[in-house]
């Protein structure tokens, strides 16, 4: 039987085209929001998957191309969400980038890439959306940190720079609208097998002259106790649950998924 509980309201999830964003926004359009989808693929199977994801479970989907790196274009995705919809209720600021190398051979347009669409792009969808939010005195933020915005890992400096900067910014967010029916949290997932993920397999594998399961196995190993990749279905169930009720007094928080990393 398919829920009711965000009927009516329109959730925004950047970079949803695949992964943890895609399986954010199947689980929020499970729970009867429209959904705006964003990110980058090819035109035809975008428009095949947020179709089909609006059939399958009676929703209204639209989407937009725009590149989180460029403030304009981020203007312009949220005045479409607004006119297709009339406004963001939920805004879930999942696009992100990645790049690794030791900081004095980091490039430094890597760099500035990184800390543009991991964290600068949630302050543009969030201002945005804030006036809305407000005015309706209901809205939920979730920002999609990592583990890294925990910890840190070698030759990962701007990704743990952003991620770190991203769960400071939920927080300042939360407090800001601490008196409201916005809630602002960040969700901090361990190895999640994403595209993003699966190409530092694939890395090492070719390194390690060894198998992709072997390698998938070698990665978890290091960090992940629990062996296993978090999956963005589960990743979808804790979004929900933020929208929820049960999440009104959910503030601020830095939650980790992460089957175990960060208790290490």
């Amino acid at each position: 039987m398919k829920s009711t509980m965000l009927s009516g309201k329109t959730a925004l999830v950047t970079g949803s085209t695949s992964g943890i964003g895609l399986g954010i926004a199947r689980a929020l359009a499970e729970q009867g929001a429209n959904i705006v989808f964003n990110g980058f693929g090819d035109a035809q199977q975008i428009e095949q998957l947020h179709t089909g994801i609006g059939s399958e479970f009676g929703v209204r989907t639209a989407y937009h191309n725009a590149d989180m790196s460029k403030p304009a274009e981020i203007a312009a995705l949220m005045a479409f969400a607004a006119e297709q919809f009339g406004g963001v209720d939920v805004l879930v600021n999942n696009a992100g980038i990645q790049h690794v190398a030791n900081i004095e051979d980091f490039p430094a347009d890597k760099w500035d890439a990184i800390i543009a669409i991991n964290l600068t792009s949630a302050f543009h969808t969030s201002r945005l959306a804030l006036p809305g939010m407000k005015q309706n005195n209901w809205g939920r933020i979730i920002n999609l940190a990592s583990v890294h915005g925990l910890v840190g890992s070698k030759q990962k400096s701007a990704y743990v720079a952003a991620k770190h900067g991203l769960v400071g910014f939920t927080k300042v967010t939360a407090l800001e609208t601490a008196h409201t029916g916005i809630t602002c949290n960040a969700i901090c997932p361990g190895w999640v097998l994403t595209p993003l993920v699966q190409k530092q397999v694939d890395d090492r594998a070719a390194k390690d002259g060894i198998g992709n399961d072997a390698a998938k196995k070698a990665l978890l190993s290091e960090k992940q106790p629990s062996g296993e990749f978090v999956t963005p279905e589960e990743l979808g169930a804790l979004a929900v649950f933020f929208c929820s009720p049960a999440g009104n007094q959910v503030r601020g928080v830095a939650w980790n998924m992460d089957g175990g990393w960060t208790a290490q």
